[in-house]
């Protein structure tokens, strides 16, 4: 093995009757090209866990459940809870490259949920995010009212009642708005379909309002704070550093950030070209000074060159180095505040999105240059800003006028 590993690593592959497996196991790991330290953990993990998995020494068959029941008994701590789930993420990868993963039967609510995707293809046209959503509320429905002892046709307007009444406590009115459009889609196809035997789809909606949810923007000294907080001393560092100056000082999307690619900053002309996903129109961008000695020392110090032949700019910091996803922004922006014991660390990234938004407006910019700035569609989406900016909304009001006589009850 051309693998540096800690000797008592090799101690234990040497004692365990599972060394062939760890060994197949490393080889494996390493041409998928992780890191030696990031093999020798994987290993130390899974000859923990081996015994519970599998006793003999021949290479194992394993159900899909099974590993997921052994690996998650580890909890305690939470970072060892979090450890032993990416071992069994990457040892579920080996075993079904080798075909040595047994797949859990498949859900007969699974055949209905991909007809009826297929039905959003054919007949609505709907986008592969708007489909993922509606499946996301069809599996949650059926697996609540559809059981091997009641099936589908037995669905009345309790059921459906009750249903929406749960998701009411887990979920907001915006998000129970759009479930609720979601059952009525189906509702409407499976008595079409013949699935159910009356029409169910005249459901009531909650009811949410224009503007009752302003964007919420940081403080910019608070801003300044988790930026000069994150330790510039590591990959990650370096990464999450630029991502989220990229965000606070040029209102990005996390989308449009982990979309850039190398190819997307003109050096010489100091431009960043951004294509804005949500209204599909590229957009470019001035450079500062400060933000190109930032990108150029990332790709120098932070970034995987020499591990990645990836055109994209933002990597994982670890291996594999592929690109990050946008739903990565969100996990780094709550790390960087809890690290910088910022008050709002469980809040969304996009309040450094709205805090860019604010300090547009607060220094007089238009609110169709904002608008284009930040890729909306129309004025609606940047005129929510206008509610937040106190010190103009102080200035239009009229003073109370006093009454000219005594006191009045």
């Amino acid at each position: 093995m051309n693998v540096d590993l800690r000797p008592s690593t090799r101690r234990m592959i040497e004692g365990s009757p599972a060394a062939n497996e760890a060994c197949a196991f490393i080889e494996w790991l390493r041409t998928e090209r992780y890191t030696d330290y990031t093999i020798d953990c994987h290993i130390r993990r899974l000859l923990l866990v081996m015994p519970r998995l599998w006793p003999g020494s021949s290479p194992p068959i394993l159900r899909e459940a099974a590993l997921v029941a052994v690996m998650d008994r580890e909890r305690h701590p939470r970072s060892r809870f979090f450890g032993f789930a990416g071992t069994r993420r990457v040892y579920t990868r080996y075993l079904r490259a080798q075909g040595r993963l047994v797949a859990e039967p498949r859900p007969a609510s699974e055949d209905l949920i991909d007809r009826y995707d297929q039905y959003l293809i054919e007949v609505r046209g709907l986008s592969v995010s708007a489909r993922t959503h509606h499946r996301i509320t069809l599996r949650a429905l059926l697996a609540r009212v559809v059981s091997p002892r009641r099936s589908l046709q037995k669905l009345s307007r309790d059921d459906l009642e009750r249903f929406i009444l749960d998701r009411s406590q887990e979920v907001s009115r915006h998000t129970l708005q759009h479930e609720v459009a979601h059952l009525r889609a189906f509702l409407r196809y499976a008595h079409d379909e013949g699935l159910v035997r009356e029409r169910l789809d005249g459901l009531d909606t909650p009811r949410t309002y224009r503007g009752e949810l302003p964007p919420r923007a940081l403080p910019w000294p608070s801003v300044l704070r988790l930026l000069r907080s994150i330790d510039r001393t590591s990959r990650a560092g370096w990464r999450d550093l630029c991502i989220l100056h990229l965000i606070a000082y040029y209102g990005l999307r996390p989308s449009e950030v982990v979309a850039l690619r190398l190819d997307s900053i003109d050096w010489e002309q100091e431009l960043l070209h951004v294509y804005q996903s949500k209204t599909r129109s590229p957009l470019t961008l001035p450079l500062d000074a400060r933000t190109l000695r930032l990108l150029r020392g990332y790709l120098q110090h932070g970034r995987a060159d020499s591990t990645s032949a990836s055109s994209m700019i933002f990597l994982r910091a670890r291996c594999p180095y592929i690109p990050l996803e946008r739903t990565a922004v969100s996990d780094i922006f709550r790390k960087r505040m809890r690290e910088a014991r910022l008050p709002d660390c469980g809040k969304h990234v996009y309040r450094l999105r709205h805090t860019f938004a604010m300090r547009l407006l607060s220094r007089g910019v238009g609110m169709k240059a904002i608008g284009d700035v930040l890729g909306h569609h129309s004025f609606y989406g940047t005129s929510a800003y206008l509610r937040l900016d106190m010190a103009m909304l102080r200035g239009v009001a009229l003073a109370v006028p006093r009454p000219l006589g005594g006191n009045h009850a």
